[in-house]
């Protein structure tokens, strides 16, 4: 069972970005604070749930929550400073829409940019230990979906509508043939090696 809380006497926020690995569109991160002893049987890391139950789950985080916020960075400036960057920028937009301040941040992962004077804890595999960052994972992985589900009716071909921008076959397929679209990374590769030098040759 995941942990209610890292500290027993800190207002905690746990952050979590989703999209990090994504070819195309945002990197979205989300801040969660929950109240102290919460529980909930159901909630848990977003990689574990399927969409039906992440959809639920969103519903009750932000009826339970004390306070929570969702931000995102756009593919454009994730080519400008980079990935790591990006992903620092978004949970620090998410934790300024806090309308509640946090005394300690939980962050999912082994980095992190500190935030204004707030303590953090950075917790490897944080979103399946801690409630508030499978929280805040759930909160960032269903609102990325519905904008790249929104794409994949205006981009057909990339299979965005499942794959949500990772670098599924098909994704890379619908690279190959239609070329890229607006919301593509630039930065990233987007194709592996032998296939672009395939191209190139044919």
């Amino acid at each position: 069972m995941l942990k209610s809380s890292f500290s027993k006497e800190f207002i905690e926020a746990g952050c979590d970005e989703a999209g990090r690995g994504c070819l195309a569109g945002p990197v979205v991160a989300a801040a969660v604070i929950l109240p102290k002893k919460y529980r909930h049987k159901k909630l848990n890391d977003s990689k574990q749930l399927d969409r039906s139950a992440r959809e639920q789950l969103r519903e009750d985080i932000k009826r339970d929550a004390i306070a929570w916020a969702v931000a995102e960075v756009d593919h454009e400036e994730i080519d400008k400073i980079n990935i790591l960057n990006a992903s620092f920028k978004a949970m620090h937009l998410a934790l300024d829409q806090l309308q509640t301040r946090p005394e300690l941040l939980l962050i999912d992962g082994n980095r992190f940019k500190p935030y204004s004077d707030i303590r953090h804890e950075c917790i490897i595999k944080g979103d399946g230990r801690f409630l508030s960052i499978a929280a805040a994972s759930i909160l960032a992985k269903t609102h990325r979906d519905d904008i790249m589900m929104n794409l994949a009716v205006q981009f057909p071909g990339y299979s965005w509508e499942t794959n949500v921008g990772y670098p599924t076959i098909a994704h890379r397929d619908g690279i190959r043939l239609i070329g890229v679209t607006p919301f593509h990374r630039k930065t990233f590769t987007l194709l592996p090696a032998q296939l672009e030098l395939f191209d190139e040759d044919n």
